[in-house]
Formats: C-alpha cells, structure tokens, sequence
C-alpha cells in the first residue's frame, strides 16, 4: 500500500485543529416539542405588539392541550389553565349581567318616553322599572358587582399579558430601541376604557351626588335629566352623546366578539402558506368580503343601539325643559355642586 493511501493517525482524526478552533461554545437548550409542518402553517407570527385578542387566543389554545399540573400553564387546583382563562371569563360573564342592566336602562331612559311623548308620562314607568335594578340587593347584583369585575378583570388582564410578553421576548431597561411589552389595545378595549369616564361621570351626577346632597335619590328622574340639558345643554349633551356612543361601540362590538360574529384583525392580506396564484387571490377576495360584510353588519347594530338611546333621550327628554318651584330649586342645587357647570 502507498504511503499517500494510508489512514491518517488517530490522534489527528480525533484532535483536528479546526474543530477546537472556535471561541463559541456550545449552548444546552432545555428539550421543546418540534412543531409539524401543517401546524406550523397555521401559527400565527407572535409579537409583543400583538393586541388583547391574539393573547386571548393562545391561551385558549394551550389551556386545552396542557395537561392538568403541568409546569408550561400554571393553573388553579390543577386544571392547566392559567389566570387569563379565568379572567377572559370572569369579563365575559360579567358584561351578561351588564346586559341585563342595559336593557332594562335603555327601556325607562330612552323607549318608553319615545313611546309616550312625555316626560310625566315616563315617571312611572321609570320608577317600576328602577324597583327591578335600584334595590339594596339588585343593584350590587346587577350593577355594581358586574362593573366592577368587568372593569377589574380588563386591567388585570394587560398587567398579566404585559408580564407574559416581558417573560417571552425579555426586556432591557432604559433600551428605548427595543418592543414595549404592553399589549397593542383594541378598538374594543379603547372604547370600554372612555365609557368607564363618561359612565362614571353618569353614575356620579345621577345618582352619588343626589345620594350626599338629600341622602336618597326618591326625587331622581327624568325630569332631573331635563332639567340638567336644559339648564346646561352644552355639556348635557356632550356627556350623554359621548356615553352613549361609547356604550354602542363597546358593548355591540363586545358582545359579537364573545359570540364569535365579530370580524378577525388578523390576516387581512396573508392567505395561509402554500396558497398561491389564483387561489390565492380567490381565497383573499372571498375573505375579505366575508369580512367586510361582518364588520358592515356589526358597525350597523351599532349604530342602530345608539339610535334606540338617542331616539327617546336627546329627542324627548332633552326637550323637556327645566322643572319649576321647589323641585327646580332642588335640581339647581345638585347640579351646583358636581363641579362639572360653569
């Protein structure tokens, strides 16, 4: 045998100078499942600006797959899901009871006097009604309790999705440069966080403050409310067409969303991987019109819930006028001290 064709030494197949040559070394990366190629097709592209419905979504996704007691998902007694699963719910059940207000509210404020025409006439359909939601056990049932989960439930809900984005993609502080770790917000969550103002602004004219000044609200009603729009229009009429504009988008937008009828906002202009060609573009005009006619419907039932509001409040008891004798007095003397008229 010639030389040339001989096997190199072992120690220079073993010890190769180029192998050791490297300044990097290796890294142990803890074990993770390897995705097929059919779902990686379907996952979605994570980033930290992604909005409150992306987030609600994975956690959706994994609380159903993760096994009970496992270390991914911690859970409340085992059951895998996490704490924004039982937020999401906790927000989600919490604006039924709200809907239930809502509905008997939109009746005795706004149908009712469209129907009669007349204040006076509405008084008593009002205090019916209000006998219902108005009491020492309903009110905090129908009203106080679900607000204030629904409310809690949001906030809670970016603090946790904040850290979830802090945990997954890290953070470097005074780095200016890198993602900011809150999540983007939604029109939805946009529009709850201005009802929650005006709302507030509502409950505190209506009802808190004639609570401190007369100690009940016995004399609280329609006429009140006309005789604020006619004693100050300009702001009467911000407030309410700024409450009841943002309780439309809200809660419309709000309850399509929890019954699955709300427009995606994902994917607009991305058919799924390994569409091309015509079917791709087939595929994106089908779902793009699919979408539109969604958004179009919701937007309608939007417009149309804000109508309802506004048909028997700006158009009957806006109109009203101002209460005379001791109960204009009486009205004159709550509204003083909301600190909100000039």
């Amino acid at each position: 045998m010639a030389d040339n064709d001989a096997p190199p030494p072992a120690s220079s197949s073993l010890h190769r100078s180029d192998s050791q040559a490297t300044s990097i070394s290796l890294v142990r990366l803890d074990p993770a499942p390897i995705d097929s190629p059919a779902a990686e097709m379907d996952k979605p592209h994570l980033s930290p600006e992604d909005g409150d419905e992306l987030s609600e979504d994975m956690e959706n996704s994994t609380t159903s797959t993760v096994k009970p007691g496992s270390t991914v998902a911690p859970g409340l007694s085992g059951s895998g899901h996490g704490a924004i699963f039982y937020l999401t719910r906790l927000q989600k059940y919490s604006s039924f009871a709200i809907n239930a207000f809502t509905t008997l509210h939109l009746a005795n404020v706004s149908l009712i006097p469209a129907a009669t025409g007349s204040v006076d006439a509405s008084e008593t359909y009002l205090l019916m009604t209000r006998e219902i939601y108005q009491t020492a056990v309903t009110e905090p049932l129908l009203v106080i309790l679900p607000f204030a989960a629904h409310v809690g439930s949001g906030v809670a809900l970016r603090l946790l999705r904040r850290r979830q984005n802090v945990k997954r993609y890290g953070a470097i502080p005074g780095d200016r440069s890198r993602f900011s770790p809150w999540p983007g917000i939604s029109y939805i969550s946009a529009a709850g966080y201005a009802l929650t103002v005006f709302y507030g602004v509502h409950v505190y004219v209506n009802r808190l403050l004639p609570l401190a000044v007369e100690g009940d609200s016995s004399n609280i009603g329609l006429a009140y409310v006309a005789h604020g729009f006619a004693r100050h229009p300009l702001v009467a009429r911000v407030a309410y067409v700024g409450l009841i504009a943002t309780a439309a988008g809200h809660m419309i937008w709000g309850n399509a969303k929890w019954l699955g009828l709300a427009p995606s906002t994902r994917g607009w202009l991305q058919p799924r991987k390994g569409i091309t060609g015509e079917e791709a573009v087939l595929v994106d005009r089908k779902t793009r019109r699919q979408r539109r006619r969604r958004w179009l419907a919701v937007h309608g039932a939007a417009v149309g819930f804000a109508a309802l509001w506004a048909v028997g409040g700006l158009g009957v008891v806006a109109r009203a006028g101002a209460s005379g004798g001791w109960v204009g007095s009486l009205y004159d003397d709550v509204l003083a001290r909301t600190g909100l008229y000039a």
